[in-house]
């Protein structure tokens, strides 16, 4: 399979996840409807970290860290997570979409951005790749699913230490769905699963696909759940770096087009926008493009960083302070 075949596929990586159906422009809470009940404590966790009451009790802001779709390009997250670590740069919220939801709840799960790459670095193909002819895709997901439960331990989303909230569109009438609690790669799943490649992620009686085509970089979400301070992390392809010589690449290109003016729209309620520097879209499994994917990331949050520690000083914000830490006290 060709590097661009293969990153369209990747696309669908890494889409959303929520108990929660978002409608614009508030967010209402809904049933997940995962084929496994949620947990028990569910609404408890929902109502025991009430983002609101800890603005209040800790005088301070409350940071979401908003990651973004785009395939391969996905490995720059880390590369971003890793420098806001560094900086004791904690999120008391993660929203992801497609390639960011996969980034989003293994980094949720407690794993550190070191981890995160070294979890990167030594994923294989049949890891994730399962092909089953279907009509409606070539690509099942059952793998993308148990390999993203194995990284969490089967964690359900409900109980991540960071609060995670994944973005998917339900097929039959397009909307905008979060997943914040039930199976967690189930959830990360229906994010990235790319119509007509992947297989429709079936959910109770409903069907999911990308969320990356309703929401690319859902700012709106983190808005919407009471972030203060949103930084957004935005990996799409630029149409203008698009190759379009060929069928693939012009169906890329339609791709591209879409979601970059729906991002446009959902980046100006952004307070930080990190943008990686990414022309060229890398293959999946190609271990040196990684590398220099998460590169591209860190370097990009290192340009902003700035910006960040300046516009979090002034917001009073603790650094290095752990939303778990926080949410345990409450």
């Amino acid at each position: 399979m060709s590097n661009i075949k293969f990153s369209f596929i990747v696309l669908a990586v890494v889409g959303l996840g929520g108990c929660q159906t978002v409608a614009q422009p508030k967010l209402t809470v809904g049933s997940t409807g995962l084929s496994e009940p949620p947990a028990a404590d569910a609404q408890v966790r929902t109502e025991r970290i009430n983002f609101k009451k800890l603005k209040q009790q800790e005088n301070r802001p409350i940071v979401a860290l908003v990651l973004g779709s785009g395939g391969a390009r996905g490995y720059a997250h880390i590369g971003v997570i890793q420098v806001l670590e560094k900086q004791g740069i904690h999120p008391d919220l993660i929203v992801g979409t497609s390639a960011g939801s996969i980034v989003g709840s293994i980094y949720a799960s407690g794993k550190t951005a070191e981890e995160l790459r070294d979890i990167a670095l030594s994923m294989k193909a049949n890891d994730v790749r399962d092909i089953k002819l279907d009509m409606k895709g070539f690509f099942d997901g059952q793998k993308v699913e148990n390999y993203v439960n194995q990284q969490v331990n089967n964690t359900p989303l409900e109980s991540l230490r960071i609060p995670m909230y994944v973005v998917a569109t339900e097929l039959k009438e397009g909307k905008k769905v979060v997943f914040n609690y039930g199976n967690t790669g189930q959830a990360v799943r229906a994010s990235v699963s790319i119509p007509s490649m992947f297989i429709p992620t079936r959910i109770g009686t409903d069907e999911y696909v990308d969320g990356g085509l309703v929401s690319p970089v859902p700012v709106g979400v983190a808005r919407d759940l009471g972030a203060d301070i949103i930084i957004a992390v935005d990996i799409l392809a630029q149409p203008m770096h698009t190759e379009t010589t060929n069928v693939w690449g012009m169906f890329n290109q339609n791709i591209n087009i879409m979601q970059s003016r729906l991002a446009e729209e959902e980046l100006k309620h952004a307070d930080i926008v990190i943008q990686p520097d990414l022309r060229e879209k890398g293959h999946i499994f190609d271990v040196k493009g990684r590398a220099m994917t998460m590169q591209a990331g860190v370097d990009a949050a290192q340009n902003q960083l700035n910006t960040i520690t300046t516009l979090l000083k002034q917001k009073h914000y603790p650094f290095g302070h752990s939303i778990q830490q926080l949410s345990a006290q409450d």
